[in-house]
């Protein structure tokens, strides 16, 4: 859920601070890795592949 769209002020708050560790994880990631996370479809993609070798279009025909 986003900032804007959470219905209580404790919502947002833990949204916010949701947002933020996870961008603080990915900076970390980013750091370790030397490279840059993908980002989108392509990030979706290499997700997928990660976990079984397979990609997502494959997945969906069978």
């Amino acid at each position: 859920m986003g900032v804007e769209q959470a219905p209580t002020a404790k919502g947002k708050q833990a949204a916010k601070g949701l947002k933020q560790a996870a961008a603080k994880d990915e900076r970390k990631t980013e750091a370790d890795t030397g490279r840059p996370l993908k980002k989108g479809e392509a990030r979706f993609e290499e997700r997928s592949k990660s976990s079984d070798g397979k990609s997502a279009g494959t997945k969906q025909k069978i």
